[in-house]
């Protein structure tokens, strides 16, 4: 999951898209029945170097899966176990960080060393903001661990349950765990980035958490990975094009088989909810629109260096790190569009015979990706006339990027 990059930028520009979607008074997902409700504490990230004031959100909903539901999921054991667990793969057939690292136990080593360093310096600053980005956020794995354990009907409660959604979930991290690994390592090689600033900003990204506003509920759970693992697979990709291009070609195979094992783990999220989607397609279809109508919540927007806002006044590390992103086209408001139809045509939306509230959430989310494109066509307008402005980030040992 992880690099979740770059979407804060653009989902900062479409808050009003959730008060204005359709022609109408905006209708509320169809309901789920709530058995319980927790007041959810989130941190919002400070930039000062002392601990700023905490805001808290509104009340969050909780254990939002009905019991009918959660009979339908205890009853998709089997189907976890024949569709799902296969998508992973052996241990000895996947890669590890360092088949693509230099050999520390060769006599060769430092010659690889200044090799990957020669190579690296013709890679540009703005390049590594978005390679150090990605990198913390695959680093914030143990936050994507717990989330996944809070899911009703699935979490591995404890810690080693035999059950298959147990094992999905831990041997999905011990493959995801790989990829921060090998990108710190070839980070730190570089010689290029301030590795104590970004370790402040791993730990700090890891302690602040993150509420995906999924409600403890399989079905929003599970829409969120699926959109995540996408958007990973798109970020990853690019970063992988952008470092062939610099002449970089080992960066650019160790961008390329991350998205690789994000495409893969996309397979699994998207099989997951389009089983949903068979067995209570009304229930499928008013999370897969609860979810949009939130909004992805980025993994990494709680992301603080402690410095950012302190060497750039006021201003939000994840939204810089995002918009550099967009600048590069890592990631930009085109692949959300891009991603929301492909899902709208992965799970059939148009196909699918709902009623009710699920006929008009089926409705809203086929209008979502050209509702997103005006928005994002404006918004892209609107920034070309706005004037770039240099920023120091502490990952650069405070060099500037344009922003």
């Amino acid at each position: 999951m992880a690099t979740a990059s770059t979407f804060s930028a653009f989902d900062a520009r479409c808050g009003d898209l959730r008060r204005s979607a359709g022609s109408g008074p905006r209708r509320p997902a169809r309901p789920l029945p709530v058995r319980a409700a927790i007041a959810s504490e989130v941190p919002v990230a400070t930039t000062s170097p002392r601990p700023g004031p905490t805001v808290y959100s509104k009340l969050d909903k909780a254990h939002t899966l009905t019991p009918e539901r959660m009979e339908l999921i205890n009853g998709m054991s089997a189907f976890a176990e024949e569709r799902i667990l296969p998508v992973l793969q052996p241990v000895e057939k996947l890669w590890q960080p360092q088949d693509l690292l230099p050999d520390p136990e060769s006599p060769d080593f430092l010659d690889q060393v200044a090799e990957l360093r020669a190579r690296a310096a013709n890679v540009p600053d703005d390049y590594f903001v978005v390679l150090v980005g990605d990198m913390i956020t695959e680093e914030a794995l143990p936050t994507y661990m717990a989330m996944l354990n809070t899911l009703d009907g699935v979490r591995d409660e404890t810690g080693a349950a035999d059950h298959p959604w147990g094992r999905w979930t831990r041997q999905w991290v011990a493959e995801e765990n790989r990829h921060g690994d090998l990108l710190n390592k070839y980070c730190w090689l570089t010689g290029r980035v301030n590795m104590k600033a970004i370790e402040v900003t791993i730990q700090n990204l890891i302690g602040s958490g993150m509420n995906p506003k999924t409600e403890n509920n399989p079905y929003l759970g599970f829409v969120y990975t699926s959109f995540q693992e996408r958007a990973t697979k798109y970020s990853h990709g690019n970063t992988a094009r952008l470092a062939a291009q610099y002449g970089d070609a080992t960066l650019s195979k160790v961008c390329g088989v991350i998205a690789a094992d994000e495409g893969r783990h996309e397979i699994a999220y998207t099989r997951i909810v389009e089983e949903f989607f068979r067995l209570d397609p009304e229930g499928a279809m008013s999370a897969y629109a609860d979810m949009m109508r939130k909004q992805i919540t980025m993994p990494a927007h709680l992301m603080d260096d402690q410095q950012h806002g302190t060497r750039n006044t006021g201003r939000n590390l994840f939204a810089d790190f995002s918009a550099v992103t967009e600048k590069l086209d890592v990631y930009d408001a085109e692949d959300y569009c891009k991603i929301l139809e492909h899902l709208n045509s992965r799970w059939k939306i148009a196909d699918r015979t709902v009623s009710g509230d699920a006929g008009a959430d089926q409705e809203y989310v086929l209008r979502l990706p050209s509702r997103f494109r005006k928005l994002a066509e404006k918004s892209a307008a609107k920034r070309a006339k706005t004037k770039p402005k240099p920023v120091a980030f502490s990952w650069l040992s405070g060099r500037e990027v344009m922003v």
